[in-house]
């Protein structure tokens, strides 16, 4: 069982260190950098609200990625179990919104919910993940493609 909002485990790694370091500073604080109280200091780049779902580009995208954009339950819920149907249908439609609005011709969708121990997420806040890869990137591999951590 994770202690607290974050999962200093799960960071993923980046060269200069920094998204370790934030980690590190909301876990010392003792917040959810998802909550409604805390989303603006850790997420400079609202994009929409919704009913239930903010949007946002993602602080830390994954690379290589085109696009990167989080879609975070606005109340504290970190289990699947937890949502509405309506929220359900909400999300179901910013996703089929942002895949048009943006021109994803493919992307992948992470759900992460649920005991971070599990899904591999550094928050332990409902959220999805719209990623898009950047095949034009210089770091980009085709036969690894954008990976990321699950599990």
């Amino acid at each position: 069982m994770s202690k607290g909002f974050v999962n200093q485990e799960n960071t993923h790694s980046r060269p200069d260190g920094a998204y370790g370091e934030v980690i590190r500073k909301i876990a010392k604080d003792g917040v959810c950098p998802f909550c409604r109280e805390h989303l603006t200091e850790y997420h400079k780049h609202p994009l929409d609200e919704r009913k239930f779902w903010w949007i946002t580009d993602n602080m830390w995208p994954y690379k290589p990625s085109l696009q990167h954009k989080l879609v975070i339950h606005k109340e504290h819920v970190s289990h699947v179990n937890e949502l509405s149907n309506d929220a359900w249908v909400e999300l179901l439609e910013i996703q089929k919104e942002l895949s048009a609005k943006l021109n994803i011709v493919g992307g992948t969708l992470v759900m992460r919910f649920g005991e971070t121990h599990f899904t591999g997420a550094s928050v332990s806040h409902l959220h999805t993940n719209l990623v898009q890869s950047d095949p034009e990137d210089p770091s980009y591999d085709p036969k690894k493609g954008l990976v990321t951590r699950i599990g």
